[in-house]
């Protein structure tokens, strides 16, 4: 078959929903594939990566992060028209794009919706996408929801269970895998914690990413450890004004390498994010790979807790408890046994389920339904 997929960016452009794409792209090797997705530039694109055609959409404005431009009309007009695709795979959420695509694609084209997550944030403009949205639901042969829990809550699924398909997210085990000079890297990453045991986050410093709970849980952390803290975002400095401990260090960026070792090193991953913004976990995923066990907090709706679960491969606590969280750290680093038992697990499920090749094999039986 011949599947084009519809993302908002694309490689080399990195994020979630974006690496998401590529390993389907690249990962579906018994389908010809191609891409649209918009240009973070206000220039018109075709070019390709590793094989693969895409065609890149400039971007005129930027309106609550939703990319627009006159010309994508014509764009995807033209890739349909030349890649001819038996399917198109529209990535969610994206609904300028999801507007024109459905003035565009013919009938006899099948329609797969991969929903990576609601519209949650812009609740003033969403009653302005909401017809859109449900538009594009009602076209679908197939939606793709990335865990039981997200389809279970999300309002705008529920007239629309029978097209619903269950793929989880993967991440990308080439860049987890112990690589050989990795065992020094991390013992000197160790040594410059003096030693202690490692509480290791990544993530944007953004408000649904919760670090503003970590820091506040660090004051009720009981065991010696040091809080080390990756990553950046608008909210960096006033979380480090925030912190007052010489045990909390900001570390900014780091390269796939420089993250392997840390998530190694680490005895227990901090992931606090707080809102349903955090669809599934992929950076939880990377971790429990590592076999770094994670405490969370519960969120409703999703995929989190289902990622790791709770006394199995981690520790969820009540979500925006502190002192819960602090405590959940605290047993984790003083208990070995019990670290080593869901350290174990937390490998063991990521293999079984949120692995490129799990994923690419789970989208392959929803494509067969198309055959």
């Amino acid at each position: 078959m011949r599947i084009l997929h519809i993302s908002k960016y694309y490689y080399p452009y990195l994020g979630g929903v974006e690496n998401i794409c590529k390993y389907l792209v690249e990962g579906t090797l018994n389908h010809k594939t191609a891409v649209v997705c918009f240009n973070d530039k206000c220039k018109d694109v075709v070019d390709e990566v590793n094989g693969i055609k895409v065609y890149r959409v400039a971007t005129w404005i930027n309106v609550a992060r939703q990319a627009l431009s006159l010309s994508y009309f014509p764009i995807l007009r033209r890739a349909i028209k030349e890649f001819k695709p038996d399917v198109i795979q529209f990535h969610w959420a994206n609904p300028f794009p999801a507007a024109v695509l459905l003035c565009l694609i013919p009938k006899n084209i099948k329609l797969v919706i991969h929903w990576h997550m609601d519209i949650i944030k812009h609740a003033k403009i969403y009653p302005l996408i909401k017809p859109i949205e449900t538009a594009l639901l009602k076209r679908a042969d197939r939606i793709v929801v990335t865990s039981p829990q997200y389809r279970d809550a999300s309002r705008p699924l529920q007239p629309f269970l029978k097209k619903v398909w269950i793929v989880p997210n993967a991440m990308d085990e080439s860049i987890f895998t112990i690589q050989p000079g990795d065992e020094k890297e991390i013992e000197k990453l160790r040594a410059k914690y003096n030693n202690r045991k490692i509480v290791f986050f990544i993530g944007r410093h953004i408000q649904y990413k919760g670090l503003s709970h970590l820091i506040e849980a660090e004051k009720y952390i009981k065991e010696d450890c040091e809080i080390v803290i990756a990553g950046n975002g608008p909210l960096t400095e006033e979380l480090k004004k925030q912190c007052n401990s010489n045990r909390v260090h900001f570390i900014g960026k780091l390269s796939n390498d420089e993250l392997r070792w840390h998530h190694y090193a680490a005895s227990v991953f901090a992931f606090p994010s707080i809102t349903k913004n955090e669809a599934f976990g992929v950076a939880l995923a990377e971790a429990m790979y590592c076999g770094t066990p994670a405490v969370t907090f519960t969120i409703e709706g999703s995929g989190v807790n289902w990622v790791s679960v709770n006394n199995e491969t981690g520790i969820e606590v009540a979500n925006g408890d502190n002192v819960a969280y602090a405590k959940a750290i605290d047993l984790l680093l003083a208990d070995g046994n019990l670290n080593s038992l869901y350290s174990k697990a937390g490998n063991k499920r990521v293999k079984e389920n949120f692995t490129i090749s799990k994923m690419v094999s789970e989208m392959e039986q929803c494509y067969k339904e198309f055959e």
